[in-house]
């Protein structure tokens, strides 16, 4: 590769329309030119979670317009694509089709290279557009509404292992089901984050899943302590004590940011790698970032966190794996390639 080629990254995998648009350098820098996002959540609200249908339709209704703006945003023109990079997977079957049947269309219109990447890796490689190239060897820890994973990263483009997942609810769907519990807005995450600003985090002893001396150094559980939660909140209610919400958030995201902290730390530790990336949606939250950067200080490792707009579901942190994967020398994805829903995160790019 001797010039610098333009790559479109489109993601659909949830209730998001992401278009990036990333410049790959010849010396193998990514640049991001536009990121642009158009979100269904409103739409999801009243139900507490997202609706699949409701997602995909959606994604119909946004591509085009989200397209236009990303676009205008560069300042390029769809002429100036050299090769385009989509969600293939995981993710929500209908959804990630809308987004696959949009990057077949402009890669036949443009006849430029499809890669049908990873939604995951997607979320480590977004890091690179805030802080540069990542190590040969690091470790992500990616918690959003559906994942909350421990990712071994050995090349953002070539090997990307799992060394550690959640056994039930990821950290995201805790926040939404316990924001149900207190009668919070959808998404949970934002509104727990701010009241637990004004609560006490040690006025509940909220359990700890899969901490125990003989339960799993990597894996993670959330189930039990949104259980926890709702049984202590019923307790309260039927005592006819007014529940404390602010202390139940502040003592639930202790809990909650205790254990992905410390098993992340623990790993990477375990595995000799002496940087940490956190992204995903909750890696927005306050606590979470603050209780990482503390235990990485005192260990000696090196936390990277994206910028919260890059945390959550958008088409730059596509985009940028695609360009990495472009620059590995990859084979394209054929034009036949179908949405992966089920797609495990040590397969980089469909092809």
């Amino acid at each position: 590769m001797t010039t610098d080629r333009i790559v479109l990254g489109i993601e659909s995998s949830c209730d998001e329309t992401g278009v990036g648009l990333v410049r790959l350098g010849a010396d193998g820098s990514v640049e991001l030119l536009a990121d642009a996002v158009a979100s269904s959540v409103d739409e999801h609200a009243r139900f507490g979670g997202v609706v699949p249908e409701i997602a995909s339709r959606a994604h119909l209704t946004a591509m085009t317009p989200t397209m236009r703006r990303a676009l205008d945003e560069s300042g390029l023109e769809l002429s100036d694509v050299d090769a385009i990079a989509v969600t293939a997977g995981p993710g929500l079957a209908g959804a990630l089709m809308v987004g696959v049947a949009a990057a077949k269309a402009y890669s036949v219109a443009l006849d430029v290279p499809l890669y049908g990447v990873n939604h995951l890796g997607g979320h480590v490689a977004v890091d690179t557009l805030q802080h540069g190239a990542l190590p040969s060897r690091c470790l992500a820890l990616l918690v959003s509404g559906g994942h909350s994973q421990l990712l071994l990263v050995e090349g953002v483009a070539e090997r990307i292992t799992q060394v550690g997942s959640t056994i039930d609810d990821a950290a995201g769907e805790a926040y939404d089901k316990v924001a149900r519990i207190l009668d919070l807005p959808y998404p949970g995450g934002p509104p727990i984050d701010k009241l637990a600003q004004q609560g006490d985090p040690k006025a509940i002893a909220f359990p700890r899943g899969l901490t125990g001396p003989r339960d799993s150094r990597h894996d993670f559980s959330f189930s039990g302590l949104k259980t926890a939660v709702a049984r202590w909140v019923e307790t309260e209610q039927r005592a006819g004590r007014e529940v404390p919400v602010a202390d139940v958030c502040a003592s639930f995201q202790e809990a909650v940011a205790d254990v992905l902290t410390a098993k992340a730390v623990r790993a990477a530790q375990d595995l000799g790698v002496d940087t940490l990336v956190i992204s995903g949606g909750v890696a927005a939250n306050s606590r979470l970032s603050a209780l990482a950067a503390e235990r990485c200080a005192a260990a000696g490792i090196t936390l990277r966190v994206p910028k919260p707009r890059l945390c959550t579901d958008n088409g730059a942190m596509i985009a940028a794996l695609g360009a990495h994967v472009v620059a590995s020398g990859a084979k394209p994805s054929p034009l036949d390639l179908a949405a992966a829903p089920d797609l495990p995160v040590d397969t980089i790019v469909v092809n």
